[in-house]
């Protein structure tokens, strides 16, 4: 299928799947495109997303962007999940180590330059493992920040060249938490302490009331996006 081919198809289906089930998303996704992956960051939206995968196709392949700056209870939530579905969750890594970075850029790159920091940690390890794949999954929602806001259930993704579906696009933060507790999915605990919304440990702080549930993402700086879903 070419790029025109595909752009046709995607915008039926944008508007053919809008009011569709996210599992019914997933299964259009992966039976139309078979090499397809689920970028898991472990955070509310992705769990519920796993616990769904592997349901419908629980061999497609779910990997993580493994920073190295991740909390350890992160870690701890991947573990788990591994342990519960009987997967192994796919690591990806930045090209050079946290030693490395520092050595090149200076101590807390994340302080000085959080972009530079992102693009080599998050962004690089991203092109280069989606480059494997003709479409991908995510668990972004339209109403986590302007910047999803008109985010589609399936689109193409210019900026790394295949299909994008966002399954839950159109959930509220309570309609990701009510499939949580009703399908008992293991969720991280940083949740239940303040963090709605979960990055790496050096640039993400609790919120406190009142604030925008992702204030505490790169707090301190106008950065609000890791530039995985511009």
């Amino acid at each position: 299928m070419n790029l025109l081919e595909k752009e046709d198809l995607i915008k039926v289906k944008a508007e053919e799947l809008e009011n569709a089930s996210p599992e019914d998303i997933i299964r259009w996704a992966v039976e139309t495109f078979p090499n397809i992956t689920f970028a898991c960051s472990f955070g509310a939206e992705d769990v519920v997303l796993v616990d769904m995968l592997q349901k419908i196709s629980p061999s497609t392949d779910v990997f993580y962007l493994d920073t190295d700056y991740h909390f350890k209870e992160t870690y701890e939530t991947r573990d788990i999940m591994a342990d519960k579905y009987g997967m192994e969750f796919v690591r990806v890594s930045p090209q050079i180590s946290v030693e490395e970075q520092a050595l090149q850029y200076g101590e807390a790159l994340w302080n000085v330059d959080p972009n530079q920091c992102c693009a080599i940690r998050k962004v690089e390890p991203l092109t280069r493992i989606l480059s494997q794949y003709e479409a991908w999954i995510t668990g972004i929602r339209r109403d986590q920040a302007p910047t999803r806001a008109n985010a589609k259930k399936v689109e193409y993704d210019y900026k790394f060249g295949l299909v994008k579906f966002n399954p839950i696009a159109n959930w509220t933060s309570e309609d990701v938490w009510n499939y949580i507790r009703e399908n008992n999915v293991v969720y991280n605990p940083l949740h239940d302490r303040n963090f709605p919304s979960i990055g790496c440990e050096q640039c993400t702080r609790a919120v406190m009331p009142g604030e925008d549930p992702r204030a505490g993402r790169w707090a301190n700086s106008e950065k609000t996006e890791c530039g995985l879903h511009k």
